[in-house]
């Protein structure tokens, strides 16, 4: 052992050496650290920007597989707070959907909400390529249009303000529970309802979804209760100071002395023993708040970009979208990332943190602050696109801007921005098929028709407004007065005032202007039975008598253009002479027996002679009743009248028909116009398609006239789309018209439209909306004020509100009051308006006329034809 025991204390010897020699190293390495330090710096730097290159280029390759989808929500789109929640649980499913490389930063899902002018809303959502088929499907069903969206191209706009935004106040509270009704993107929408694309205005949010790693969440809530436990031993510690200083106060206190000199106690040993309060037991689900759970909680990122061709405009826009998102508030708010300076930011929009924001907005990175951390619930409004219960702007590219002289354009009224800018709108003319408006007299209804029409007249259009008050013709004169127009405008006044009254002339069963014989006779026959109220039920042998006289009367004016002499046509009023004159029932018939079929001269050798004389009254008596008023003897009375709205329509005329009032005999006229005007449309098939010119006939009192002519009125809503006539009508109670007129007005209706009026009257109009809005809003509104639905690009605008043009206001320019005098004149002229007197006398003499040709046309001067006289006594 005593040999052994040197070789143990040099091995002992040895290791202690080689410790020495191992902690003198590591003091001489950190001391040549600390002299170097910034050699490690730079390592450490050179490492973190290595590893952050690196990121960046894997992040960049896997961004550039993603994929843009475009949600349109419908009219009538209101989910519930359940299919929301799945939605969003799709969002934070999707955000995964990349390779296994992509850097957390590039899995991510963004909303994007963008505004330029051009759209209230577009409501985008972009995400991993390989997540299109999970996004593609939505719960929200078919209110919901999912398609694919290209990339948007954006100009560059002179003036840009970024903004990042963070969420401040207590990190674990919830953000404000939003109710669904109204739309929590309500606040965003008014935020940018007054941008303005011409302008260069555009704002856009951008909301970033991303997972976050469990160990990420863990050193989160770590973090939280640490600092909770640490809050809760300061205040424990506070408070015992507090509790031992003020024992020291009250045993030092002169109360204290004298209340022990008094009791002769004496309390020895020192102070009293004082036991300092125990640190509060921290309570997990408290300090931890939403971040207690793992199930659907995410972290976002929240980006806002405003930009415009004029200073100061975005800077505005920002401050707007900053107040829309305090609506969000709870215990925790959505708050600008930055701190204030003075009158600076430094945020988004300056270095240091602009190149960051660039690139992820250019990318489409995710890299939330610490804080941002969400549940699914507190993003329910911006999980889903606009609902129902949102209020959507009108904007110029919803509805386009009225032109004058532009042919392409409708009048509809003024609209008056969220901004207070007020500018004349319109429809497009192509689209605007039928028109429908209903209010209380004095709404102001008439008097936006009539600026519709000047302005379709001023622009080329031809049109036709019946008026059976003529309140109308005289409001419109000061603004139709133009040269270019007077020769387009013709006036039918049937009113025949003034001392020396003249008067247009019309043969409604006149073949001089190439119409078809048994067109005529149909027309004429469903005009009387309609107004008449006789059906094929109730008055057949009347409808009957009538449709054989026209046709014989149709021949015979056939005949007489067919030998060029047109002024010995027949008129209406020489049904009875067919009827009851067997000299003149003879003559007719022998003198177009070739041009008659043969059913019809077999009716008239067969069946009329068995007829009593008092069939024939009911046929007679409303002819008596036109016949005794002067006015409309003259205007039926003449061979060749002049009116041809057929022709008014291929040549771009303005036709002002007034029939002069609502009675019996108006009614009948009224009743006869309406189905001549259905008639010549029809006729419009003998030319192609492209070829027919547009024509808008305008029916002020629907009531008046629906009442004379019903079939006839509701025919034209349904049929005159297809000819390139399209029907405007007014009236005050939509329950008034008869149920085949009023239905096809609802139903083909391109522009619905209401002024004020009682609850009950335009109730039926806004059920058409869904009530929204409803009868008691629309019947509060002031005159000139509407409610309407429009029609462009296919799709119903509205219902909007809208007020009616004005015509002093909007064609100011146009008036010439002084030239009113000569349009009258000129409107008279191109009519073809003769004196009344002279037309009256013309009318009385005309059975003579016409029996002078009969006579002349004899088959006696007809070689080769034998006389069938006999047949007809």
């Amino acid at each position: 052992m005593d040999a052994a025991a040197p070789y143990v204390n040099a091995q002992a010897d040895s290791t202690a050496g080689d410790l020495f020699g191992l902690f003198t190293g590591l003091a001489e390495a950190v001391g040549w650290f600390y002299s170097h330090w910034y050699v490690l710096a730079l390592a450490l730097v050179v490492l973190w920007g290595g590893g952050e290159l690196v990121t960046r280029r894997l992040a960049e390759r896997a961004s550039a597989q993603r994929m843009a989808l475009e949600l349109v929500a419908g009219r009538h789109f209101d989910p519930g707070l359940e299919e929301i929640f799945r939605r969003g649980v799709q969002l934070s499913r999707a955000s995964t959907a990349m390779p296994w490389w992509a850097p957390r930063r590039a899995k991510t899902v963004q909303i994007r909400l963008r505004a330029d002018g051009t759209s209230p809303l577009r409501y985008r959502v972009e995400g991993p390529a390989g997540a299109q088929r999970l996004l593609s499907i939505t719960p929200f069903g078919p209110d919901v249009t999912v398609r694919k969206a290209p990339p948007l191209k954006d100009s560059p706009r002179e003036h840009v303000v970024r903004s990042e935004f963070i969420l401040r106040g207590r990190p674990t509270a919830p953000l404000r529970e939003v109710p669904l009704t109204p739309d929590p993107l309500q606040p965003l929408v008014d935020a940018v309802s007054d941008l303005r694309a011409e302008l260069g205005d555009l704002a856009e949010i951008r909301l970033d979804i991303q997972r976050a790693p469990k160990w990420v969440l863990r050193a989160r809530r770590v973090q939280l209760m640490a600092a909770a436990r640490r809050s809760e031993q300061r205040e424990a510690q506070r408070a015992a100071r507090w509790v031992r200083q003020d024992a020291a106060g009250i045993e030092d206190s002169l109360t204290w002395q004298l209340q022990q000199l008094v009791t002769g106690r004496r309390d020895g040993g020192g102070r009293r023993l004082v036991m300092p309060p125990v640190p509060r037991r921290v309570d997990a689900a408290e300090v931890l708040g939403k971040l207690a759970e793992d199930d659907h909680l995410v972290r976002v990122q929240l980006l806002v970009m405003c930009a415009s061709n004029i200073e100061g405009r975005a800077h505005a826009r920002l401050a707007q979208l900053q107040a829309a998102f305090d609506v969000f508030g709870g215990g925790s708010r959505w708050a600008m990332r930055g701190w204030r300076l003075g009158p600076w930011r430094l945020g988004a929009d300056r270095w240091p943190s602009r190149g960051g924001f660039e690139r992820r907005w250019a990318l489409g990175h995710c890299q939330p602050p610490r804080a941002n951390w969400v549940r699914l619930d507190e993003l329910t409004g911006l999980l889903k696109p606009p609902t129902v219960h949102c209020r959507l702007p009108l904007l110029a590219g919803d509805l386009p801007a009225f032109e004058h002289g532009n042919p392409e354009l409708l009048l509809q009224g003024i609209y008056r921005a969220p901004d207070g800018r007020r500018r004349l709108v319109a429809t497009y003319a192509r689209e605007t098929l039928f028109e429908v408006g209903v209010g209380k007299a004095g709404g102001g209804k008439t008097e936006r028709a009539l600026a519709q029409a000047i302005g379709w007249a001023h622009a080329g259009g031809g049109l036709m407004f019946v008026d059976p008050h003529r309140d109308s013709w005289p409001r419109a004169v000061p603004f139709l007065a133009h040269e270019h127009l007077m020769r387009r405008i013709a006036l039918i006044d049937l009113n025949a005032s003034g001392p020396a009254p003249q008067l247009s002339s019309w043969n409604p069963i006149g073949m001089h202007q190439g119409q078809v014989a048994h067109e005529v006779v149909e027309a004429v026959t469903d005009a009387y039975a309609s107004a008449l109220g006789w059906d094929n039920t109730d008055a057949p042998r009347a409808i009957t008598i009538l449709t054989a006289a026209l046709a014989v009367l149709v021949a015979v004016n056939e005949a007489a253009c067919n030998a060029g002499r047109p002024e010995d046509q027949a008129t209406i009023f020489h049904v009875r002479a067919v009827l009851t004159d067997a000299v003149f029932r003879r003559s007719a018939l022998a003198a177009v027996e070739g041009q008659l079929d043969e059913e019809t001269r077999s009716w008239w050798t067969v069946v009329f002679p068995t007829l009593p004389p008092d069939a024939f009254a009911v046929v007679l008596n409303p002819i008596a009743r036109l016949a005794a008023n002067p006015v409309t003897r003259a205007f039926l009375g003449q061979p060749a009248g002049v009116y041809n709205i057929r022709a008014a329509m291929d040549n771009e005329m303005i036709v002002w028909v007034c029939p002069g009032g609502s009675g019996p005999t108006d009614r009948l006229i009224t009743a006869l116009l309406a189905r001549d005007l259905l008639r010549a449309v029809r006729s419009r098939r003998d030319i192609p398609e492209e070829q027919r010119v547009p024509f808008r006939p305008y029916f002020d009192e629907l009531i008046t006239l629906t009442g004379a002519a019903p079939e006839t009125i509701a025919s034209m809503f349904e049929d005159f789309r297809k000819y390139k006539v399209y029907v405007h009508g007014m009236t005050q109670l939509l329950a008034r018209l008869p149920m085949a007129v009023r239905l096809s007005l609802v139903q083909n209706a391109s522009t619905l439209a209401t002024t004020a009026g009682s609850q009950s009257a335009v109730a039926a109009i806004t059920a058409e909306w869904g009530d929204s809005p409803g009868p008691d809003v629309v019947a509060a509104l002031d005159r000139f004020e509407h409610y309407m639905s429009l029609t462009v690009h296919g799709r119903r605008i509205g219902p909007v509100r809208v007020t009616g043009p004005h015509l002093d206001e909007v064609f100011a320019d146009q008036a010439r009051p002084r030239q009113a005098a000569a349009l009258e004149r000129s409107a008279r002229t191109v009519a073809g308006a003769e004196p009344l007197e002279q037309l009256t006398a013309r009318a009385a003499s005309q059975l003579s006329r016409v029996s002078e040709f009969l006579g002349a046309r004899s088959p006696a001067d007809r070689p080769g034809e034998r006389s069938h006289e006999a047949e007809y006594r």
